[in-house]
């Protein structure tokens, strides 16, 4: 009795969950993450490195149906995707707008009463059920939005608002009890402000709620706003277990994909990563008159832009994906094509390279350092700016260090980053996940790279590797460190 709650104690204190693996329906047990030692990364219970690579998928309880969540989820997982970003009471007419099924969520819109039936198929929190289980047959995490956020604080969306501090926290128990078992990580929030005391009480019951479901068997952040972090507002609650960026629907590094850099370096330390970056197909800064829609180049960018500014992993979203859309259905904000045709659209396919990358060369040792590439006399040239930010990370034991550049450009880097006496240099294409080796070269002064489509938008990365390591081809191969 007195270790366990010497447990719960630290528990409290730390913020960090206490896993206790679940048991699936298929029998196996499910895997639980935590934040890492040097709480930079979040890891499977044994210490594994977890790439957290997630899609938006915030209506998909609400208006998908069953066959339709099998098709998105395989596909999902068949890319390399880890996370699903979707939510339970969602954001258009979420609790009035019956689901696929024809159930809604709750009794009379009453938080505190989830509509719940005897058997198996009979009402929306089995059909919940189902996608989070199919979700989990596939390996993938589900991050779990218990409401939009229009439903505590009506900003604009459609709420109603229906939460309060007490029926909050009552809501949160019972869904923490429902899928404590489930691969489930928990973001509360949902694209709306805390703008007073009564929202900020709303927030902080429901997380309690969570953890006196669960126990603390899933690890919890925050969706903010575009532009925003968790960090802003709940950076100190013992509840945060990692910071959650929404750097948002913007192209340019500055200011807001630099922001990525700045959460890193809070102080206490917290993993961060981009929840809600430009989704691909999306109306550029929500003005599509003016500057058209995004393409798979606008998503490749934040992608890297966050992992080498410090993120653990990162979102990637699609402007018709988010919303399922397809004929029939009213659209939000000119979605170009049906979900079931964006599901393959060039930056969702691109999004695994990143994950390969990571994962073939020491992980949990990654750090950022700009201070890799050499600046030009013209700064605005190396490392750049705009859409042309050139950026950089390594490994803090110096094996190996990776720069990217969005564009064809001459730059120079320090090569005594790298400990070893030879560096092994590498190109590695981010648009179809392929290296190319450029050569061996000694680890002192300064070298000169031109990536191989000089002149032109086209991103490329630069990797340098310690001779001495004989890594694999960056991209093949896991490093499991």
């Amino acid at each position: 009795m007195k270790t366990t709650l010497s447990l719960l104690v630290a528990f409290f204190l730390t913020g960090l969950c206490i896993c206790h693996p679940g048991i699936a329906s298929d029998g196996q047990v499910a895997p639980c993450l935590k934040v890492s030692e040097n709480h930079r990364f979040l890891v499977y219970e044994d210490g594994r490195p977890f790439f957290y690579l997630g899609d938006t998928a915030w209506e998909l309880f609400h208006r998908a149906t069953r066959e339709e969540a099998d098709l998105y989820l395989s596909n999902r997982a068949k890319k390399g995707f880890t996370v699903i970003q979707a939510v339970a009471l969602g954001e258009f007419e979420g609790i009035t707008a019956k689901n696929a099924y024809g159930f809604l969520p709750l009794v009379e819109q009453d938080p505190a009463r989830p509509d719940v039936k005897d058997g198996p198929d009979d009402d929306y929190w089995d059909h919940v059920d189902y996608i989070v289980n199919k979700a989990q047959s596939l390996g993938l995490f589900v991050g779990f939005l218990p409401t939009w956020g229009d439903k505590w604080n009506k900003k604009w969306g459609k709420g109603p608002e229906i939460f309060s501090p007490q029926n909050a926290e009552i809501y949160g128990e019972w869904l923490g009890k429902r899928y404590r078992d489930k691969t489930i990580i928990w973001i509360l929030g949902g694209d709306r402000p805390v703008e007073n005391d009564k929202h900020r009480a709303i927030i902080e019951a429901m997380a309690k709620g969570l953890r006196k479901g669960d126990g603390g068997q899933h690890l919890m952040t925050f969706h903010p706003t575009g532009g925003r972090g968790s960090a802003e507002d709940f950076h100190g609650a013992a509840w945060l277990d990692f910071n959650m960026r929404q750097n948002g629907h913007e192209q340019n590094y500055q200011p807001r994909y630099a922001m990525t850099f700045a959460d890193y370096n809070r102080i206490p330390v917290k993993p961060v990563l981009d929840g809600e970056p430009v989704y691909e197909d999306h109306p550029l800064s929500f003005k599509a008159k003016e500057n058209g829609h995004s393409v798979a180049a606008d998503v490749r960018r934040p992608l890297y832009w966050d992992l080498f500014g410090g993120a653990c992993g990162h979102t990637y979203g699609h402007h018709s994906v988010w919303q399922m859309w397809g004929p029939g259905r009213e659209p939000v904000n000119n979605p170009l094509l049906p979900w079931t045709e964006a599901i393959n659209q060039p930056g969702a396919c691109q999004m695994q390279y990143s994950r390969r990358l990571i994962e073939s060369r020491p992980y949990l040792t990654r750090i950022p350092d700009d201070s890799v590439i050499v600046p030009a006399t013209a700064q605005t040239s190396v490392p750049g700016a705009g859409l042309k930010r050139m950026v950089a990370t390594r490994d803090s034991e110096g094996s190996y260090a990776m720069v990217y550049t969005p564009v064809g450009r001459s730059f120079k880097v320090r090569m005594s980053v790298i400990r070893g006496s030879n560096v092994i240099a590498w190109w590695f294409n981010p648009r179809n996940g392929e290296a190319i080796k450029i050569g061996e070269f000694p680890s002192t002064g300064e070298k000169e790279f031109v990536s191989p489509d000089k002149g032109e938008m086209l991103d490329w990365i630069l990797v340098l590797d310690d001779a001495a390591k004989k890594y694999f081809p960056p991209g093949k191969g896991a490093n499991r460190r």
